[in-house]
């Protein structure tokens, strides 16, 4: 039986790259790309694939937040595997809390993601080998585990804060998520006061840090 897939990624060019590689294997079938977040959420609602092939920095919607919603919205048997270019602690435990059930760097070899794939479509976890020590140490090391400052935003919290990293205005966004501009100003406020920043500029620097945007 063929394994089917989703691809989400914002660079066409990765997307076409990654569809290559998968062209290895007779037995899986892309069955729809994605270039942001929300249509990653909406062709895994539709299509019901085997595997959702993610990057974490996308417009729209961000990876960790598409994944939280196709693991925890009904996507029954769909499994999230990140493929990112981020390979710091703080990131892959956020997207392995989301549910994730595999992350792969970006640099790794094509059979690593292949292998990848067949894990997680076999229902077990998959962790780059490059990333692995940090997960391993931050387990064996629990007291010294930081509290990542993302985890502590309410999902609307995080998508208002990606769109303000992505310059768009209090009405703007109210527009956008269909809440009043009052809503937006709140969930402004609450940004700022939990992340101890006061600057629309230093929130974009940690949506930046925290994967939501690109640089």
């Amino acid at each position: 039986m063929a394994t089917t897939i989703v691809l989400a990624d914002d660079h066409r060019i990765v997307r076409e790259g990654i569809r290559r590689i998968l062209k290895s294997r007779e037995d899986f079938e892309v069955v729809g790309e994605a270039s942001n977040g929300e249509e990653a959420v909406a062709l895994a609602q539709s299509k019901h694939p085997d595997v959702v092939i993610m990057d974490i920095t996308m417009p729209r919607l961000s990876g960790v937040d598409a994944t939280r919603r196709i693991c925890k919205g009904g996507c029954n048997g769909t499994q999230v595997l990140v493929l990112s270019m981020h390979d710091d602690r703080s990131c892959v435990e956020e997207v392995l809390r989301a549910g994730a059930s595999g992350y792969v760097v970006k640099d790794a070899a094509p059979a690593e993601l292949i292998n990848a794939i067949d894990a997680v479509r076999a229902g077990e976890s998959y962790l780059s080998p490059a990333i692995t020590h940090q997960v391993v140490n931050a387990l064996a090391r629990p007291g010294e585990r930081a509290t990542s400052a993302a985890a502590t935003l309410t999902d609307r919290e995080r998508e208002v804060l990606q769109l303000i990293a992505e310059g768009l205005s209090s009405k703007e966004i109210a527009q956008k998520l269909g809440v009043s501009l009052k809503t937006v100003e709140s969930h402004r406020a609450n940004l700022m006061e939990k992340l101890d920043i006061h600057k629309v500029s230093g929130l974009v620097r940690f949506a930046i840090r925290a994967g939501l945007v690109a640089p």
